[in-house]
């Protein structure tokens, strides 16, 4: 989301990855004043999604805060989709016996974690695991799959996030585009996306054969999997690089075998 002059732009995205990688897959621009996406919006989106996949592959469905509401939940359980949401801590729980409860008043100090494995929230019955936080703040999940570790099963989001924050900046800079038109603009989205997607390959060929990101002293990488593959990208583009160097031949390598796939394949059609 973000704003150009008297235009908002707000877009409704759904990722798709397996461990640390993550990827643009289907996305619609909502015109909604930038408030949140409505529970009709968001399963439209995935319904797309699981037309697409098919529900076999598709293991998890993780949301935070502004994804809620009974009529969402209800369509994720009822679809037979394993999800774990982020809910805020002012949603009630409901007891089997009928009895409410605000999760502030179940006398976590911060630290402490207590699961719930048969609770109603928002109408629908799930599993909850609330931990405390700093300044009367929770981690208040709500989920139908994993309820010992769905602490570890919502921290996978952060890879969404990290895949939000290289789209809007960091060499891709969708945020600084100055279009208006919704239609151009998910076609700038797509366009991005496969720019993304091709320097996330690149990246993480690069770092597993030829040429591995550096690590600094708290063990996390200096830079990211796409960052890399873009540097790298950007080295193979300037005059006078060989085109039998290692990388290049694994890019090309890369783009021809991709070129091969859609040429297998039936496409289909998201933007335009």
């Amino acid at each position: 989301e973000w704003d150009f002059g008297r235009c908002q732009v707000n877009i409704l995205l759904v990722t798709i990855g397996r461990g640390e990688l993550q990827l643009p897959l289907y996305w619609e621009l909502l015109d909604n004043r930038s408030g949140n996406s409505s529970a009709a919006d968001r399963i439209a989106l995935l319904q797309v999604c699981v037309q697409v996949l098919g529900k076999h592959r598709i293991g998890l469905v993780l949301g935070d805060r502004e994804f809620v509401g009974h009529q969402w939940l209800k369509w994720l359980k009822a679809n037979g989709l394993n999800f774990v949401m982020r809910l805020p801590k002012h949603h009630l729980l409901t007891h089997p016996g009928g009895q409410r409860q605000a999760v502030a008043d179940l006398g976590l100090a911060p630290g402490q974690v207590r699961r719930f494995g048969h609770c109603q929230v928002d109408g629908v019955w799930g599993q909850v695991w609330v931990k405390a936080l700093a300044d009367n703040e929770f981690l208040f999940l709500f989920g139908n799959v994993g309820l010992a570790y769905m602490d570890q099963l919502y921290a996978k989001r952060w890879t969404i996030e990290q895949c939000f924050q290289n789209l809007k900046g960091r060499g891709f800079n969708l945020e600084a585009s100055h279009l208006r038109c919704h239609r151009k603009l998910r076609k700038l989205v797509a366009l991005v996306s496969l720019a993304y997607a091709l320097c996330l390959s690149v990246g993480t060929v690069a770092n597993a054969k030829i040429k591995p990101i550096a690590r600094k002293n708290h063990g996390y990488r200096a830079t990211s999997l796409s960052r890399h593959g873009l540097n790298l990208l950007r080295q193979l583009t300037r005059p006078h690089t060989a085109p039998d160097q290692p990388l290049a031949r694994k890019v090309l390598n890369l783009l021809d075998a991709f070129s091969r796939y859609l040429a297998r394949g039936q496409p289909t059609k998201i933007v335009g």
